[in-house]
């Protein structure tokens, strides 16, 4: 008797169980991404609030520049983030570092209808969401002659006008090899004549910025009037002011990829390997750029003249940008940092 009233116990027992444990499971299906946090409001409604409703979890974020990110993961050993946001030239230091997996592009379709440069920038790892431009922003309604040329942040007129970003930030070094350019030698070769050239810029600079956000607050009040940019920053830097320019250089712009990783340590690789094919989708790509958020990869978005002037958009322009080499430029950066502090301070 004791067997016939105990069974149905054990089964409810059992069910019970099964239920708890897929209570836990679902509450688990947590995605956690690391980003800088800009444009969030836009982000939030275009990506993460409609990529919540497909996969049914919950997603958590690590926000800050890319140093300090790539710094946190590297103390974890690449742990505790599932997908990593990051320019190329910290996405190289981590593949370096051996801080990401190697992305199943099978399992992100998405990628077969991106710029051949987006598809696999850094071999097996993750794909670029955006191309961008380095170049020279100004305001056209303070700054006569036009600047036309990376030697133009030199001139004697530009006193205490220019905003450079700091040398740990993803177009800092960029300063260097332009003064290493601007002095007629190479930076890898000959960094001392590169900083002496950095030096002498000194006097035009009125303050260095870190984020995209401290740069647009740095043009907003006046403080500045010139500065090296990432072309995501122009939207909002023409909403403040609009007279700010983007520089038709003679010696052209500088490409920038953004790269989504996958690290080591991702305890949600399937969940990771979704948010990157969703993130490369046409519509997402559309979408961020009609609402100035970020450069199109996709092959297949169509922007108008308006639109696309924001933006480093089309195959004649991306192939007309200047390619890095992150693996010399990294290995140089350590003692660039120092000399860089000596000239500008900590």
């Amino acid at each position: 008797m004791k067997m016939i009233f105990n069974l149905p116990l054990v089964g409810l027992a059992l069910v019970a169980g099964l239920a708890a444990h897929s209570t836990a499971q679902a509450q688990s299906k947590t995605l956690t991404i690391s980003w800088w946090g800009y444009n969030g409001e836009k982000l939030n409604a275009n990506i993460i609030e409609p990529f919540k409703k497909i996969c049914g979890c919950e997603i958590v974020f690590e926000t800050g520049n890319n140093a300090d990110r790539l710094n946190k993961l590297k103390l974890r050993d690449g742990k505790g983030v599932d997908v990593i946001y990051l320019t190329d030239s910290f996405s190289q230091l981590g593949i370096e570092e051996g801080l990401f997996q190697e992305v199943d592009r099978a399992k992100i379709p998405n990628v077969s209808e991106l710029y051949d440069l987006a598809q696999a920038p850094q071999g097996n790892y993750g794909p670029a969401y955006t191309i961008g431009r380095v170049g020279i922003v100004y305001d056209s309604a303070k700054v006569n002659p036009p600047i036309t040329s990376w030697a133009d942040l030199w001139r004697e007129d530009l006193k205490a006008s220019i905003s450079l970003p700091g040398i740990t930030t993803t177009a800092g070094p960029m300063v260097v090899l332009q003064a290493a350019a601007h002095a007629g030698v190479d930076a890898y070769a000959d960094s001392e004549k590169a900083f002496e050239a950095v030096a002498k810029l000194k006097d035009n600079v009125v303050k260095n910025y870190n984020t995209g956000s401290e740069l647009v607050n740095l043009i907003s009040t006046g403080e500045a009037k010139v500065s090296i940019a990432q072309d995501f920053t122009l939207a909002s830097m023409q909403k403040a002011v609009p007279t700010m320019t983007w520089a038709a250089l003679k010696d052209g712009d500088i490409a920038t990829l953004n790269t989504v990783n996958i690290p080591k340590g991702s305890e949600n690789v399937e969940l990771a390997h979704q948010f990157i094919n969703f993130v490369l989708s046409k519509d997402i790509q559309q979408i961020q750029a009609e609402q100035g958020v970020d450069a199109p990869v996709s092959t297949k978005v169509e922007l108008n003249a308006d639109q696309a002037k924001l933006w480093t958009y089309g195959a004649d322009m991306i192939a007309s940008l200047k390619r890095l080499d992150y693996v010399k430029l990294n290995a140089a950066k350590a003692d660039w940092v120092d000399s860089w502090n000596e000239i500008f301070g900590m």
